[in-house]
């Protein structure tokens, strides 16, 4: 799959289009079954078409995708890691892709906290008095994103016709796990979403703050460019 995602010009962002069913109102801000239904959405037509229609710059879904699609891209980009033959260039190009296109992962995840957090201060909450979860919505939806990756290549490996009927069962199996996985997960983030409406829980941003990225945190970076060139 790494040689095909290497050759595929993915739709900007701001083109794709979401189904007006699956589009949730300012009333209800947040659904799970709304983001399983974009992300299972968005993963098919990755893999399949660029076709697209434009979306509001400001919906709440229009976010869930980006951070979905970098995830997209991370998945095939460590495909690329794992290519036999790959040379060490190449292995550490790839590193670096994998490491920006992880910071913009984590840094849209906090966005979608940012967003939620945002929408929830015009209604004066969450409570402070309420107790604290230990995982905000935005790190929810990552892990979401994740399993519907998941979800759709362990389906490719069920429904392959080159392989043995061991191969196929075992994926069924991987399959019903994660779709289980999922559920339970989906649910998690509706109760969480309901009790913070109702004052009941909280959540809060939480700072992933890597470190790899930046230069003045980087050892191997900053000793590095210190050290100056030998000569």
């Amino acid at each position: 799959m790494g040689k095909v995602i290497s050759s595929l010009r993915l739709p900007d962002i701001r083109f794709l289009r979401v189904p007006k069913a699956i589009i949730s109102s300012n009333a209800r801000m947040l659904s799970a079954n709304a983001i399983a239904s974009l992300h299972d959405q968005l993963t098919k037509s990755w893999h399949i078409s660029e076709d697209s229609a434009e979306l509001p710059p400001d919906n709440w879904l229009a976010l869930v995708a980006r951070q979905h699609r970098a995830n997209f891209q991370l998945w095939h980009i460590e495909d690329e890691a794992r290519t036999p033959g790959a040379s060490d260039a190449q292995l550490a190009d790839v590193k670096r892709r994998v490491d920006r296109t992880n910071q913009v992962r984590n840094d849209l995840a906090e966005q979608l906290d940012r967003t939620l957090l945002d929408w929830l201060a015009h209604q004066k909450l969450p409570l402070e008095r309420a107790p604290l979860n230990s995982e905000s919505p935005g790190l929810i939806v990552d892990r979401l994103s994740i399993l519907a990756l998941k979800l759709y290549h362990t389906r490719e490996e069920a429904e392959r016709s080159d392989t043995s009927p061991e191969h196929i069962q075992r994926n069924r199996e991987r399959l019903a796990i994660l779709d289980e996985q999922r559920g339970d997960l989906a649910r998690c983030l509706d109760s969480l979403w309901t009790e913070t409406i109702k004052g009941t829980r909280r959540f809060k941003l939480y700072r992933q703050l890597k470190m790899y990225n930046d230069p003045t945190l980087n050892p191997a970076i900053y000793r590095k460019a210190s050290s100056g060139p030998r000569s």
